[in-house]
């Protein structure tokens, strides 16, 4: 505790320039700041102020020590903030968002289940297929599937996921499999603009990303649409793994091509104010996390 109160005290010093100033700040009497400065000193062996009679200025080992004294102190605080947190009862409002798919699959469940644990708060999810800014939204947390660009937010990585080509049993017995990427241009496409204006699918050809150029029969701007038209039997098309994980398990989808997908694909929680984030943040990552982590398998859809 002694050091504590002579590193609080000699940053509040070197602040204010004046120990009357730190004095006043702390409310504490100037000697007692006197006393806790020179202790310190003392303690270090090393003169940290320059005194004269209208002001005290740091010397060069002052100006070290207050550099890293001010670190220090914050990451204490920062720790006892995250203590607080992590113990308080999670209470107000969580704001979250998701892509749509993902959202509807796997975060509702997630939070309505949170919600049932924790009854002092309340929820609002907002499920759209574009990488919300949390800050100008106003939202707590996100699920972001991809790499993540550097960022000042807290990112937990829950899982990952892969490509998937998918077509139906009947579509398949009528117009036969796949066995390579290159194969798929004799087979009507259906490509979804959801995930890129480009028609073009990544495959691993002999340990190479290789682009292959589409020529689709049909274009979607919505995922949904487009699995359901492979649902159908209408054609072939290719999207994230845990977006048809019922139909592959139910038999109404079969995976093709899965020896050239070797790419996973990051999946994280975002939020903000790190370890001082609300305990209602920081309860429902911790709760998400758990759940997606076990949900792993099913999520990559093998």
């Amino acid at each position: 505790m002694d050091r504590f109160r002579e590193l609080s005290t000699f940053v509040a010093v070197a602040e204010s320039g004046a120990f009357n100033a730190a004095a006043r700040h702390l409310k504490m009497s100037p000697p007692a700041v006197t006393r806790l400065v020179t202790a310190l000193e003392a303690r270090l062996g090393v003169q940290l102020f320059t005194r004269t009679t209208r002001q005290v200025a740091l010397t060069e080992a002052g100006a070290r020590l207050r550099e890293d004294a001010v670190r220090i102190l914050a990451d204490l605080e920062e720790a006892e903030t995250s203590a607080r947190g992590a113990t308080g009862t999670p209470s107000g409002h969580l704001r979250l968002t998701a892509p749509v798919l993902f959202g509807q699959h796997f975060i509702a469940p997630i939070l309505r289940d949170y919600l049932d644990a924790h009854p002092a708060v309340t929820a609002s999810a907002l499920f759209v297929d574009r990488n919300v800014n949390l800050l100008d939204e106003g939202l707590d947390v996100a699920l972001r599937i991809g790499e993540l660009p550097d960022s000042s937010l807290s990112a937990r990585r829950v899982g990952s996921l892969r490509h998937v080509v998918v077509a139906s049993p009947g579509y398949l017995e009528e117009n036969g499999t796949p066995d390579t990427p290159d194969a798929l241009r004799d087979h009507r496409l259906v490509f979804s603009t959801g995930v890129s204006n480009l028609p073009t699918w990544s495959f691993s050809v002999k340990g190479k990303r290789r682009a292959l150029r589409l020529a689709p029969a049909l274009s979607v701007n919505s995922l949904q649409a487009a699995i359901d038209a492979a649902k159908v039997g209408w054609g072939v098309t290719r999207v994230l793994s845990y977006q048809v994980t019922d139909a592959l398990t139910e038999g109404r989808l079969v995976e093709v091509l899965a020896d050239f997908e070797d790419r996973e694909i990051p999946v994280h929680l975002l939020h903000g104010e790190g370890r001082r984030a609300a305990a209602k943040i920081r309860a429902f990552v911790d709760f998400a996390a758990e759940r997606l982590r076990a949900d792993a398998e099913r999520l990559m859809a093998r």
